[in-house]
């Protein structure tokens, strides 16, 4: 096999392509070095972990290495098998172990792999927690010795629960008979759509719901918009009350109306903001630098309290422990909550809720978020860029009568337009996001600021 440069450690998991990258190998590095990272943490201490799989061809063994680094490093494990990475979070958190690696590529295609890793109470590990620790152990394989192995359980129970413990966030009996089109992109999102929608009054119509690796239909990516026209069609066609899009580990939900027009994720953030402050009042909600201000007008309105993050799930989760807060959301459609045994993505949950208040409205899911779209977004446009910083430092002068902040990339605040400019952790790429108060003001933004980049 290939001999690895591990640059595929990212800043808020471990990915790369099968098996020139990931492989068996790397994976019982992973396993070793996590337990290492573990047992520093935790010294003296009987380690139990969980580890749990998506649905790629090369998952499985990947998973089995992972528990033997685990076990030769005296660390027990539970696997939980094929799951989505949300049903790893819980069961990491709600059975009280001391972390969890769940076996996952997310949205990229099948010939990629990777891991996400937990601590207790499904505390990410990322840039700055751990991860950099991770890459030098996997690196140098200076692992935890013990004559001591770990066992290993089969634990069938993880949905069931967290099934139950969801349906204790709202009140299914609120809850109206919808017609709703799900597409799980054939991955592991079809085990939770299932077992939630079993519960419900709602008519569910699977779409794509077969278990294959390969993602035969469409790439298990939302955010590319042809993967979404058979969702759109089946809509109209059907005449549903809405649709549901998952990623491949189902930790990320789009929503798309009645008319097949996806629902943008800041309105969405809003709204499940405005419910948690309503259980919360005056509370902390948490969401990414990149622009969707609907979600602050939202938040302002019922007098919570926001927090700007920097992009990604990991860091996003790191900030809302620090600051207590009660909600979170990114863009990209990770979702988290705080509960009583961690803070991570719970899309069950915020279905549910969802559901519930799109039930008590009594109209179109048109009609309820069509008063919140108020501003004018670009879109995630991405641009090949060697100099990242120097093109950031330009575009902070150019822009230098604005409000400037540089949490993440470069953020330009004007009262009728704002954008972000940040750099991609993983190649020579720039990411612009940009939002007016009108299209016309968003296009000529938009275009300024990429003749900007792209010079």
């Amino acid at each position: 096999m290939t001999k690895p440069n591990y640059d595929f450690f990212r800043a808020y998991d471990i990915r790369g392509i099968y098996p020139e990258e990931i492989n068996e190998e790397v994976a019982y590095k992973v396993g070793r070095s996590f337990a290492t990272l573990l047992h520093q943490e935790n010294p003296g201490k009987k380690l139990k972990v969980v580890v749990s799989r998506d649905v790629r061809p090369s998952s499985e063994e990947l998973q089995a290495q992972v528990i033997k680094g685990f076990t030769d490093s005296g660390v027990d494990v539970v696997n939980i098998g094929l799951n989505s990475t949300p049903t790893l979070y819980f069961a990491v958190g709600y059975y009280g172990h001391d972390g969890g690696i769940q076996i996952t590529a997310s949205h990229n295609p099948s010939q990629y792999n990777g891991f996400k890793l937990v601590r207790a109470k499904a505390r990410p590990v990322g840039e700055g927690a751990g991860m950099e620790e991770l890459r030098e152990l996997a690196e140098t394989g200076n692992f935890f010795e013990t004559d001591e192995r770990g066992s290993v359980e089969t634990f069938e129970q993880t949905l069931t629960d967290q099934i139950r413990e969801a349906l204790k966030q709202a009140d299914v009996k609120k809850i109206k008979p919808f017609k709703i089109v799900a597409d799980a992109a054939n991955s592991v999102g079809a085990l939770d759509m299932q077992a939630i929608f079993d519960q419900l009054p709602c008519e569910l119509v699977p779409l794509y719901f077969e278990l294959d690796g390969t993602f035969p239909n469409h790439s298990a990516d939302p955010l590319v918009p042809e993967n979404s026209l058979e969702l759109k069609k089946q809509i109209k066609t059907l005449k549903a009350d809405m649709g549901i899009a998952l990623d491949g580990d189902a930790d990320r939900m789009f929503f798309y109306d009645e008319t097949g027009h996806e629902v943008s994720q800041a309105i969405i953030r809003g709204l499940m903001a405005q419910i948690a402050l309503k259980e919360n009042p005056g509370a902390t909600v948490c969401y990414d630098i990149r622009p969707g201000k609907i979600t602050k007008d939202m938040i302002d309105e019922v007098g919570g309290k926001s927090v700007v993050t920097r992009v990604g799930h990991s860091l996003i989760k790191a900030k809302m422990e620090e600051v207590n807060a009660v909600f979170g959301g990114e863009s990209s459609g990770h979702y988290f909550y705080k509960s009583e045994y961690g803070t991570f993505d719970m899309p069950v949950v915020l279905l549910l809720k969802f559901l519930q208040y799109i039930s008590e409205q009594n109209k179109p899911l048109s009609e309820i978020v069509k008063p919140y779209e108020r501003y004018y977004h670009s879109g995630e446009i991405n641009s090949d860029v060697e100099d990242k910083e120097g093109i950031m430092k330009e575009i902070a002068e150019k822009y230098k009568d604005a409000e400037i902040s540089f949490l993440d990339g470069v953020t330009v605040t004007y009262d009728n337009f704002w954008f972000n400019v940040r750099p991609s952790n993983t190649e020579p790429k720039l990411r612009l996001n940009l939002e007016a108060v009108n299209p016309e003001l968003m296009a000529q933004k938009r275009d300024e600021v990429l003749a900007v980049i792209r010079k």
